[in-house]
């Protein structure tokens, strides 16, 4: 068996290391913890989320996932905030600091000034004896054995078990609030996430051509019609418009390995009958769902039975929903 090079050995290494020190993490969420998520929770005014360093863009993660689900937050530079940012702290503002000594400069200058403003402190630190521990209000222990570095200086494994603590506080919160995939899209509009939550057929399906034959329509002009709507297939409706079936440019190639007159043949010989569909208002993903659950790639969009229009698979790769 050939040696596992020294990159690899050190890339597992690194790897073992942080998912160790997440795991241990695990032990210090006790009541402390639900603690410091009653008083997010019941917070009047924002989250402030500060730190220094590599701590600083754990922060930032931080806050993101917070504005993300819900918990309104925002990011304060610990060395900017000794040098006028402080004023971005409002009354009613809890101030999360992460720091993993707790004994950085700016932190021991920020730490006291915030206590003088009325605010709550909430630490993030691996050192609960620590300067930051001691004029906290709450404290969040973030402990790890070792940096996956090897020289055991680099945050790694402590960068990573305050932004695992991160993500627990956002997804306590999010449960607190009853934060639901509507609400989700709401913050998520963009990008296929949000389409996901909120695009419907109703915005796609008028994109396209409204391919549709009579069910006594000439297998001559079906074809035609195919052909012109450019979507592979066409509705087959009763004069009151609703549908009835479906052709696809498929069943015209399996009809062509069978005996048939081709003047006498009419779409309701050679269609499917209550073919599968979309009600209006129905999300595009239900519709990809559909689609790839049945191999097919376009389905009618029907109000109360009365046909629409058609959506194709096209629609929603260029929407970004594939």
């Amino acid at each position: 068996m050939k040696k596992e090079s020294k990159i690899i050995k050190t890339a597992k290494e690194t790897i073992r290391l942080q998912a160790q020190s997440i795991q241990e993490l695990i032990s210090f969420v006790d009541i402390g913890f639900e603690k410091v998520v009653q008083a997010l929770f019941s917070c009047k005014g924002r989250i402030v989320v500060t730190g220094i360093g590599k701590s600083a863009i754990i922060a930032q993660k931080i806050v993101a996932t917070f504005n993300s689900t819900g918990t309104p937050a925002l990011f304060m530079h610990a060395a900017d905030a000794v040098h006028g940012d402080m004023g971005m702290i409002q009354p009613n503002d809890v101030v999360l600091c992460i720091s993993k000594s707790g004994e950085s400069p700016e932190i021991k200058v920020l730490a006291p000034l915030i206590k003088q403003r009325g605010n709550k402190l909430v630490a993030i630190t691996g050192n609960i004896s620590s300067f930051l521990a001691g004029q906290s209000d709450y404290i969040l222990n973030t402990t790890v054995r070792k940096e996956a570095c090897p020289n055991n200086l680099a945050p790694t494994t402590s960068t990573t078990a305050q932004l695992v603590i991160g993500d627990a506080l956002a997804l306590c919160l999010l449960e607190l609030r009853g934060f639901s995939a509507s609400d989700f899209a709401k913050y998520h509009p963009g990008g296929a996430l949000g389409k996901q939550l909120y695009l419907t057929v109703d915005e796609l399906y008028l994109k396209n051509e409204m391919p549709f034959v009579y069910a006594d329509t000439p297998l001559k002009e079906v074809i035609l019609e195919i052909s012109s709507k450019r979507l592979g297939a066409t509705a087959v409706i009763n004069t009151k418009g609703h549908l009835l079936g479906i052709i696809t440019d498929g069943d015209l190639r399996r009809m062509m390995n069978k005996t048939f007159d081709m003047k006498k043949t009419t779409a309701k010989q050679i269609m499917t009958a209550n073919p599968r569909h979309l009600e209006l208002g129905k999300l595009a993903v239900e519709a990809l769902t559909i689609m790839r659950s049945n191999n097919i790639t376009q389905l009618p969009v029907v109000k109360k039975n009365t046909y629409l229009g058609m959506v194709h698979i096209h629609n929603l790769l260029d929407e970004g929903i594939v």
